[in-house]
């Protein structure tokens, strides 16, 4: 079986071999840290630094998964300073949960791109140069992984091992980090977990001369790396198991550059200009799900109108993978998520709403 192979070759952390860096493989890792610098300036960049990845090479199912996720960040993100989260959270929880997703998606993103840029430039010699993984202070779990999908194009295992990686890889400096346990995990999510559905993510595809639908899964424990390893499968199965429906995404993004806004999606619902007055509190007109436009629209801005680029700390150096036990993800059977998340989207967005007009109500009697 693959895993056992893969048992006797991932190497324990502090075994990276001996091997002394030619001047043209320095030259190579410092033109991959540099790429991947000028992409990682904000969620917009990232994300469509992945899918013009996928575009250039479709046989890594990761880069489009990453994608369409790290979209949801961005609109998780634009939330903060939409239409209804403004009444809910203080500008102080605002930029903490910010700071919060920012950090994770940035640092999957300096994770997980110099392995994309390092199998391009494999691709392009005909030579595999996963032996610099290491060097690029790459965790030591991914290397046989690479290697394997090389040699036997092993696609959904990379996958796999992929979001397992990425998840490992934000756990102690993200999810189970002080300050952001103390700030967001421990008091904000707790705070709106019955009204803002920031577990949802939400994959837009548009069938044939007909209005974006939604496709998708939700994460009900965030804090468990486990639950978000499972919904990275699980969502990894639903975005390639039917291919009309992936045929219909990829058209969607293609036609629709990320820009952070929930009007990517949904034009007839959402406006990346506020269309109320600052402090009147919106008030929909009919069901989000009717598809049937609104007037006045969700304000939903572009994320680069609301927040700056955001400077980040030096990671911290170390390598989460200390033990085989997360090998059993990798051939542990897919969690198959519904898909049909829709209506439950619809229904957070009136509960949103709802939450909102109850916080203002209270403000302006007090």
């Amino acid at each position: 079986m693959v895993t056992n192979q893969l048992k006797k070759t991932i190497k324990k952390p502090g075994s990276i071999k001996h091997h002394e860096l030619t001047i043209e493989e320095e030259e190579l890792i410092q033109k991959i840290r540099t790429a991947t610098r000028k992409h990682n300036r904000n969620n917009v960049t990232r994300t469509q630094a992945y899918f013009d990845f996928y575009q250039k090479h479709p046989e890594i199912h990761w880069a489009l998964l990453a994608h369409m996720v790290s979209r949801n960040a961005g609109w998780n993100m634009t939330d903060l300073k939409g239409e209804y989260l403004p009444f809910l959270l203080s500008r102080k929880e605002q930029t903490d949960f910010f700071s919060f997703l920012e950090r994770g998606n940035w640092l999957i993103f300096q994770d997980a791109y110099p392995q994309l840029l390092l199998y391009e430039e494999s691709k392009k010699r005909g030579l595999p140069l996963f032996h610099l993984l290491s060097f690029m202070e790459i965790s030591t779990f991914m290397e046989p992984f690479w290697c394997q999908f090389w040699e036997e194009s092993t696609k959904e295992v990379l996958t796999v091992a992929l979001i397992i990686n990425e998840q490992q890889y934000i756990e102690e400096r993200v999810v189970q980090h002080k300050q952001y346990r103390e700030t967001v995990l421990d008091s904000i999510l707790f705070k709106l977990q019955d009204v803002f559905e920031f577990n949802h993510i939400l994959f837009p595809y548009t069938p044939t001369q007909k209005k974006t639908a939604l496709a998708g899964g939700a994460v009900h424990h965030f804090s468990s790396v486990n639950e978000r390893i499972t919904l990275g499968k699980g969502l990894y199965a639903l975005l390639f198991s039917a291919q009309s429906r992936l045929k219909h995404t990829v058209h969607w993004a293609e036609a629709n550059p990320h820009t952070g806004s929930r009007c990517d999606f949904w034009p007839h619902l959402f406006h990346p200009i506020k269309e109320t007055a600052p402090d009147e509190k919106h008030e929909l007109t009919s069901n989000p799900c009717s598809l049937k436009p609104i007037s006045p629209k969700i304000y939903s801005p572009p994320l680069t109108s609301v927040w700056e680029d955001f400077e980040q700390e030096a990671v911290i150096p170390g390598d989460w993978f200390t033990n085989k036990k997360m090998l059993h993800f990798v051939k542990k059977p897919v969690k198959m998520l519904k898909g049909n998340i829709q209506k439950t989207y619809c229904k957070a967005i009136k509960e949103l709403e709802s939450a909102a007009s109850t916080k203002a109500l209270f403000h302006k009697r007090n």
